[in-house]
């Protein structure tokens, strides 16, 4: 007879073991998006320390962005969480395809003049369209946060018009029209910030 083996317990997914337990708690879910986003800002905004600035600002690189998303894509576009979500989103596009933000930005500057201004991008190329990227995630934290938003708005109109007039189908349509869906929502979330009214 051969002895009995023991083996070690095999780690099970959280999303396994959640569908083996309770549900998820939607109003658990609800608190900790608008308090980890209050948290992130808060600690960005009072630390002035570069190094935890960086660390804010590339926490995406460390925890990936769909663990971002999972606990910040679900929350209103117009709230703190949301906010935050799409200023992550925006830097990591960009990070991902730095020649094809500078080339949609640099169709667009023509259609958009002031949101250009506001946006920063000059020249436009892929290194400067990166660089704005991380400086208006900076600026969320070290900034006028209000500010950060209006830039990253300023970046998405431009893109968005450089995306429409380079366009070749439907989709590419489709996916400027999102990004000026988003465009309005940061501008909105920055009149929000100033009325002292965005959680």
């Amino acid at each position: 007879m051969s002895p009995r083996r023991y083996h070690r317990p095999a780690f099970r997914d959280p999303a396994v073991l959640e569908e083996m337990g309770e549900g998820s708690d939607p109003i658990g879910e609800l608190h900790a998006a608008h308090e980890t986003a209050a948290v992130l800002v808060r600690a960005g905004r009072a630390a002035d320390d570069p190094a935890v600035t960086a660390r804010l600002v590339a926490i995406v690189d460390d925890v990936g962005l769909p663990t971002v998303a999972d606990l910040w894509a679900q929350r209103p576009a117009r709230s703190l969480p949301g906010a935050l979500y799409r200023l992550y989103v925006l830097r990591e596009w960009v990070r991902a395809d730095p020649g094809g933000a500078a080339r949609e930005y640099a169709a667009g500057v023509r259609f958009t003049e002031p949101n250009h201004a506001v946006a920063g991008v000059d020249p436009t190329g892929p290194d400067e369209v990166r660089r704005v990227a991380d400086e208006i995630l900076r600026g969320a934290f070290t900034g006028d946060f209000a500010i950060a938003l209006e830039r990253a708005a300023a970046l998405c109109h431009v893109v968005a018009a450089g995306r429409a007039d380079l366009a070749s189908g439907h989709d590419t349509v489709e996916r400027a029209a999102r990004l000026q869906d988003m465009a309005r929502d940061l501008r909105a979330c920055a009149h929000l910030w100033r009325a002292d009214d965005l959680a």
